[in-house]
C-alpha cells in the first residue's frame, strides 16, 4: 500500500506540475497585481480546463499524501516522494521542450541518490 501511495503521489504532481505549466503558458504572464486585475485573471484560470485538471491532479496528490502520512513516518514520506522533481525534470524536457542543462541533470541527479537512499 505504501508503494502504491508513493507512485499515485509521483504521478499525479508530476501531471499536476505539467498541466501548471501549460496551462500558464497559454494563459500567458499575469504582470499586473491589482485586485481587479487578479480577479479577471483567476476568473479566466477558473475556467481553463487545463488548469482545472491540474488542480485536480494535485488535489489527488494531496490526499494520496496524507493517506501515506497516516501510517509512514514524515521523515520518509516527503524525501522519497520528492522524486517527482527527477520525473519533472524529464518531462520538462520532453514534453514542455525546455532546455535543461547538465546542472539541471546533476541536480536532478542528486536528488534521485536522495530518493534511493532514504528508500532502502
Amino acid at each position: 500500500m505504501k508503494w502504491m501511495l508513493i507512485a499515485i503521489i509521483i504521478a499525479a504532481t508530476c501531471v499536476g506540475e505539467v498541466l501548471q505549466a501549460i496551462g500558464m503558458r497559454r494563459h500567458g504572464e499575469i504582470a499586473d497585481f491589482r485586485p481587479s486585475a487578479l480577479g479577471r485573471a483567476a476568473s479566466t484560470l477558473a475556467r481553463n480546463w487545463i488548469v482545472i485538471a491540474s488542480v485536480v491532479a494535485m488535489g489527488v496528490s494531496f490526499f494520496a499524501f496524507i493517506g501515506l502520512l497516516s501510517f509512514t513516518d514524515l521523515s520518509f514520506a516527503v524525501p522519497v516522494t520528492a522524486a517527482t522533481y527527477v520525473f519533472e525534470t524529464v518531462l520538462a524536457k520532453y514534453v514542455l521542450k525546455e532546455r535543461v542543462n547538465w546542472l539541471r541533470w546533476l541536480g536532478a541527479g542528486v536528488v534521485l541518490l536522495g530518493v534511493v537512499l532514504v528508500s532502502l
